[in-house]
């Protein structure tokens, strides 16, 4: 890029006064509103626990940032819309950033190099080094010595939903999804997927409620439900050791309804409900329900449905008859008959309702995932190895966590309870101030007519229970 050697930036004139802009501002943030995730991270822990994912191999006596610090360097830096890693060349200067990533030397007076005073975060050869460890690296490396546990931070995406419950839940329902990760070079596990039309991965995601359990980077040369029936076993089983009583259903769309994850379920005390692909022999079944919401159609000029229960075993791929609810419905486009498959009896859930009430609320897993992608930059996977880009994963999975116990302990009862992570950072993380530091304090003067700020206080009062003072 351009270096710009300009001083003054001359615009047209307001009525009589000079408009000149310059970069002499001093220390001014655009991120102000991000010191509401300080107290988010103090009451719940989720990055400290994540530092403690990585194993260390750096010499002790010439390490100036440490793994925490780099950690949430590097995660609050995609929370406030910063995936590239180049960014961080500059964001090393903002002092703000250096608070929330917990310097002491908040302006990087006390540098050990000379070149490097004034910048107190870490830049982009530091921070690579969290993504491009090796994950068999050792100690006698000569670079890149920080190496991830992918088991802990798998483990650890299901203890911070254990952690965030207030009480025993009764059901808890684990949504399933795949979605493509398209990408644009040579990357290790990369193929064509000839669903989606283009180059990706196959990543799998596994949500309770709006918790983010499972991130898992796969190649797209796979089923869709590949690993999936892995990853439930050991999520399950932390669930289970945690609420041995409460009742766990599994829930996602046709690509997940196989036959050895069905059976497992069946064995091990698990609901499911997923969609079923439809076939000439399932749409068979509907043929009468169907021509019944033909009729309501033609009466009314509006859609109509009708439900139908019954069991079903396909030809080969099914080891046993399951329960089957057939949708029947009819549009102005023509007939468009749906299924599911499920184990729960009709004594615990009729027909219609489990698929309007029950299955068709999984979509709202689709909104997740494109909080993940579209917000926090989970498919920014553009390194050479698969290794290397699940961390990206890791990373951008770990920002989710962080915005979404803002958006829990924070944010509930304003107008902002639902927003999503794209919508907080807009309106609330991004708040420009001025930041003055004095011998006992850090003054973060924002803009006064910043249009969130009653939400910010609100959220202030609710993390620290401190009610604003006059100062």
């Amino acid at each position: 890029m351009t270096e710009c050697t300009q001083s003054c930036f001359p615009f047209a004139p307001h009525f009589s006064r000079d408009v000149v802009a310059r970069f002499d501002g001093g220390q001014i943030t655009t991120e102000a509103g991000a010191l509401l995730l300080r107290p988010v991270e103090q009451r719940t822990g989720i990055l400290r626990q994540f530092a403690a994912c990585f194993r260390d191999y750096r010499r002790a006596d010439l390490v100036e940032h440490s793994v925490s610090e780099l950690v949430r360097q590097r995660v609050y830096g995609i929370a406030l819309g910063y995936e590239d890693l180049n960014d961080h060349d500059q964001l090393r200067q903002d002092p703000l950033l250096a608070l929330l990533s917990g310097k002491r030397d908040v302006e990087g007076e006390h540098r050990r190099r000379e070149q490097d005073r004034g910048k107190a975060g870490a830049g982009k050869s530091t921070l690579n080094r969290l993504e491009l460890t090796p994950a068999d690296a050792k100690p006698e490396a000569r670079y890149k010595k920080i190496v991830m546990d992918e088991a802990a931070v798998d483990g650890l995406l299901v203890d911070l939903y254990i952690q965030a419950q207030t009480r025993q839940p009764k059901r808890i329902v684990v949504d399933l999804d795949a979605t493509d990760d398209p990408v644009h070079g040579e990357q290790e596990g990369r193929f064509f997927h000839g669903y989606y039309g283009c180059y990706c991965y196959l990543p799998l995601y596994i949500f309770i409620d709006e918790h983010l359990v499972c991130a898992r980077l796969r190649s797209s040369n796979i089923d869709a439900a590949a690993g999936s029936l892995e990853e439930v076993q050991r999520i399950v089983k932390r669930l289970r050791f945690t609420w041995p009583e409460a009742k766990i259903i599994l829930r996602a769309d046709s690509g997940f309804c196989r036959d050895d994850l069905m059976t497992w379920c069946e064995k091990n005390r698990v609901g499911y409900v997923f969609g079923l692909a439809k076939n000439e022999r399932l749409v068979k079944k509907l043929r009468k329900a169907m021509h019944e919401a033909q009729e309501q159609w033609k009466k009314t000029g509006k859609s109509a449905r009708r439900f139908l229960d019954f069991r079903y075993r396909t030809r080969e791929s099914w080891k046993r008859g399951r329960r089957v609810v057939g949708k029947a419905e009819y549009l102005d486009k023509g007939a468009n008959p749906r299924f599911v498959v499920t184990s729960l009896g009709i004594e615990e859930m009729e027909a219609r309702s489990l698929y309007e009430d029950f299955y068709c609320a999984r979509g709202d897993m689709e909104n997740r995932i494109k909080e993940q992608q579209l917000d926090l930059f989970a498919d920014r996977t553009s390194t050479h190895a698969l290794h290397s880009n699940q961390i990206r994963l890791y990373l951008s999975s770990l920002a989710y966590c962080v915005l979404v116990a803002l958006r829990r302990l924070a944010l509930v009862g304003t107008d902002m309870a639902k927003a999503q992570c794209g919508t907080i950072r807009l309106r609330l993380l991004k708040i420009g101030a001025q930041v003055r530091i004095t011998a006992r304090k850090i003054w973060i003067s924002m803009a006064a007519g910043h249009p969130a700020a009653a939400v910010f206080a609100a959220a202030h009062q609710r993390l620290t229970g401190e009610i604003p003072q006059r100062c």
